[in-house]
């Protein structure tokens, strides 16, 4: 008689190993996609501590200086955040998905120089005197090229973000002063995109306001946005997941290099000139608003209204200190010590996460 007839047919054949390693896949899959849709949410309490912050930053300033609450002063801090605002929603997108671009600052500056050599009539053979918009087209296309090549390096080659935005940091502010011989390149008729108003506001302003507006729907309502969140949570679960992350992150790069060139228009638009120093110290403020606006240097973690928050929190401070009359190097240093903080909080909450769960 078989074997199994002696058992009574009741003995079941052992477990696959491949189909039990597929269940175990599935389940982290399931569970990182969970966590990924539970970390894109707002969180009502971190927001609330960012709205705080703001609101006791405008009562201390307005009783201390007469001129802050001056409808001009607030028009100012909103012109003056609008730029770090506009670069700060692509960032928050890359921190999402674990990747950061340090390069911003340089790629604004190159992109606006681009767009002012080659729109300028100063009669050197490097400057073409081309018409504004094929000159601002070329300033698009140098914006294009910089996000591939930080978007390839990354995603394709597997290049450290740090190092290869670093890099790209020093290229395009040397190249920046190579094509500029050093000097400042001036840009005539296009003050219209910096400083022209619609109800008292100015343009860069409305820009802001619809880039936070589109990234907020892109993070929160569309595919793509909710993949960021899962590539930041556990990248090799996205990928078994089905997600794209190579071209995720190439887009986000890609998006990021496009508003730092926008913000470097912006700013040439607003001063007349591209300068080979212009968007200095630019990264340093996009970083510090979306680690305090919630992202998570870690990834997996991040949303535009804290982004949009902690932003008008650096203006506001900016803009506060100026009034007391604060020499600027000491404004310097209060913005590192908001980025030390910023992070020294990123890491409690991610330990006191990790021990949570």
């Amino acid at each position: 008689m078989a074997d199994d007839e002696l058992s009574g047919g009741t003995e079941r054949a052992a477990p696959d190993p491949l189909e039990t390693g597929s269940t175990t896949i599935e389940a982290s899959v399931a569970a990182t996609m969970r966590t990924a849709d539970a970390r894109r949410r707002v969180s009502l309490p971190e927001t609330g501590v960012l709205f705080a912050v703001l609101a006791v930053l405008v009562i201390f300033f307005s009783i201390t200086s007469q001129y802050f609450l001056n409808s001009a002063n607030l028009i100012n801090i909103l012109q003056n955040t609008a730029r770090i605002g506009i670069v700060a929603c692509p960032a928050t997108l890359l921190l999402i998905s674990g990747q950061f671009d340090l390069s911003v600052g340089s790629s604004s500056a190159f992109v606006a120089m681009v767009v002012a050599i080659a729109a300028s009539t100063s009669g050197s053979p490097i400057t073409p005197g081309l018409p504004l918009w094929v000159a601002i087209l070329s300033g698009v296309v140098a914006a294009l090229l910089v996000g591939a090549v930080n978007g390839v390096s990354v995603s394709f080659f597997r290049i450290n973000a740090l190092i290869t935005t670093l890099a790209t940091l020093a290229i395009l502010r040397g190249l920046t002063k190579v094509a500029s011989d050093g000097q400042t390149v001036r840009l005539e008729e296009f003050g219209w995109l910096g400083t022209a108003r619609v109800l008292e506001l100015p343009i860069p302003v409305y820009i802001f306001a619809a880039v936070v507006v589109a990234f907020f729907f892109l993070l929160r309502y569309t595919t793509y946005g909710r993949s960021m969140y899962a590539i930041g949570a556990s990248p090799t679960a996205a990928r078994l997941a089905g997600i794209r992350t190579d071209r995720a992150i190439f887009i986000a790069f890609i998006l990021s290099a496009a508003l730092a060139g926008l913000s470097g228009l912006i700013l040439v638009s607003q001063v007349g000139s591209a300068s080979p120093n212009a968007g200095i110290g630019l990264e340093l403020s996009v970083v510090t608003a979306v680690v305090l606006g919630g992202a998570s240097l870690s990834g997996g973690r991040g949303s535009i209204v804290g982004t949009t928050l902690a932003v008008l929190i650096v203006g506001v401070l900016g803009n506060g200190l100026i009034q007391l009359a604060v020499p600027s190097y000491w404004i310097d240093v209060a913005g590192g010590v908001l980025l030390l903080v910023a992070v020294g909080f990123d890491q409690v909450r991610v330990r006191y996460s990790h021990a949570a769960g």
